[in-house]
């Protein structure tokens, strides 16, 4: 198969991923918009759980909670709608062949330029929306998290839609900085971190949104969990990343740190989650505060990878982007 045929159908398959994300979105958008309302619960005497609210005058639980009189379990009342658990299920299978398709995608376009295939925006925002969706995917493995499904398939199909209609990128070679070993090491660790700081920052953001009234999201509480765990495991790869970005510019440029845009913004943003980190093990930092500092850095990551790219001239700025 030729190298122009490769990569007709590394676009097809991104096209595809596209549509797949969008599919998968709407099942889950169903399915959450649909379940059961969700509470937030606070421990009483005798180890029982029950909604915020319940006890004072005139509060009442949300639909469907009702806190058991011991062993501190609580008695959901009516389950989600099987056609909404369906949706959800259906969605999930689809948003694993959008998976697929990105992943297709990726290794068509890397076959048809003999090289890593992120050596340019657009390969790059592509290779991060693969990683935002692999982190949910696998994270739901190990946990339900299916109500921040709506939200990565958005995102993702948004990010891939992007890539297509403002930085693609004819696939061919790359300039000779770029044409290292050094690419799969230092920007795989970044596409690896940049997808699970993505899943974090969903999770913040739904954070806010939920205030105290949004029952159908999940708790406050959960929404941190999942969001503190995707940075635990996201910060050492960030840190991997700027650490063998110091190393491959020394060895491209001769010097291992120059105040390159793209550099400076790296490190800041490995301070904003490294701050978000020491924060919550040192003052305790939990809830609004926390989530908060995680967002700057979120926020600091999406300029790293956007702004400087694309508006700030450097030695990692990338050419074509309109």
């Amino acid at each position: 198969m030729s190298a122009e045929t490769l990569a007709e159908l590394s676009d097809l398959f991104v096209v595809a991923a596209v549509l797949l994300y969008l599919a998968a979105m709407i099942g889950f958008a169903v399915e959450l918009a649909f379940g059961r309302a969700r509470a937030e619960t606070r421990q009483v005497r005798g180890g029982a759980r029950v909604p915020v609210g319940v006890g004072a005058e005139g509060d009442t639980p949300h639909p469907g909670e009702i806190a058991e009189a011991s062993g501190g379990a609580v008695a959901e009342g009516p389950e989600t709608p099987a056609w909404a658990r369906k949706a959800g299920t259906v969605a999930l299978v689809i948003a694993w062949l959008g998976w697929a398709a990105n992943l297709t995608a990726i290794a068509t376009r890397g076959l048809a330029v003999d090289r890593w295939p992120w050596g340019n925006m657009y390969e790059f925002v592509v290779a991060i929306c693969f990683a935002a969706v692999t982190a949910f995917l696998v994270a739901h493995l190990r946990q339900n998290i299916r109500f921040l499904g709506a939200f990565v398939m958005v995102s993702a199909a948004l990010g891939l839609g992007l890539a297509v209609l403002k930085f693609y990128t004819v696939a061919g070679p790359v300039v000779p900085a770029l044409n290292s070993y050094w690419i799969a090491i230092h920007v795989s660790a970044a596409i690896l971190a940049s997808g699970m700081f993505v899943l974090a920052g969903a999770s913040g953001v739904l954070y806010l949104i939920r205030g105290d009234g949004l029952s159908r999201l999940p708790s406050k509480d959960d929404l941190e969990k999942v969001a503190h765990k995707a940075i635990v495991v996201a910060f050492p790869l960030w840190t991997f990343a700027v650490i063998a970005g110091a190393l491959w510019a020394d060895k491209a440029w001769g010097r291992y740190w120059g105040w390159d845009p793209k550099e400076v913004w790296s490190f800041i943003t490995w301070i904003g989650y490294a701050a978000y980190l020491h924060a919550r093990v040192t003052a305790g930092w939990r809830g609004n505060k926390a989530t908060i500092v995680q967002l700057v850095a979120f926020a600091c990551l999406l300029f790293n990878l956007f702004g400087v790219n694309i508006f700030i001239s450097g030695l990692h700025s990338y050419a074509d982007v309109g």
